[in-house]
């Protein structure tokens, strides 16, 4: 990997930079279902604060990364949603291993016990990723979104954390 990657919890400030690289993952289809961006407002209200983060490189957002909750039931709080984007020009460097390395350890100091990921099996990339961070198939969800006149399955991964004491 050039340069030094810098990892760092997402501020609001960051938004524009991160909407940007979503807006890159959003237009190779394979990425998301989301066709447009929200607004940070929108964003900030879906995903859990204290489980975001940041790659810059040269004080530049490079990657992003960030866990929403599963369900409002209390049962699940300590269930999130995994996101991992990086730019299209950064991809390839070991950004995207940096950032799930440390969402997962962020995760763990916030009480999360388990994490999912939902991933286009078109996306082989991702699989691999979270494959190597300790994430297992479990399944995968047979046209489970129509997106483009076309009937899309996801692959459905989870991690368990052995750090959360409630295991």
């Amino acid at each position: 990997m050039k340069g030094t990657i810098v990892l760092e919890k997402m501020k609001s400030n960051d938004w524009e930079q991160v909407r940007k690289i979503y807006l890159e993952g959003i237009s190779t289809g394979n990425a998301t279902f989301q066709k447009t961006a929200p607004s940070w407002e929108e964003w900030d209200n879906a995903h859990i604060n204290n489980c975001r983060r940041v790659a810059r490189s040269k004080g530049k957002v490079v990657g992003w990364a960030a866990l929403s909750p599963i369900s409002s039931r209390s049962v699940y709080s300590g269930v999130g949603e995994v996101s991992v984007y990086v730019s299209l020009k950064e991809s390839g460097k070991g950004i995207g291993s940096l950032l799930l390395d440390s969402l997962i350890e962020n995760s763990e100091k916030n009480g999360f016990w388990m994490l999912q990921s939902g991933i286009f099996p078109e996306n082989v990339g991702s699989i691999k990723l979270h494959k190597k961070h300790g994430f297992r198939e479990v399944g995968r969800r047979e046209r489970i979104g129509y997106m483009d006149g076309v009937w899309r399955d996801t692959v459905l991964l989870e991690r368990r954390s052995d750090k959360v004491g409630i295991i």
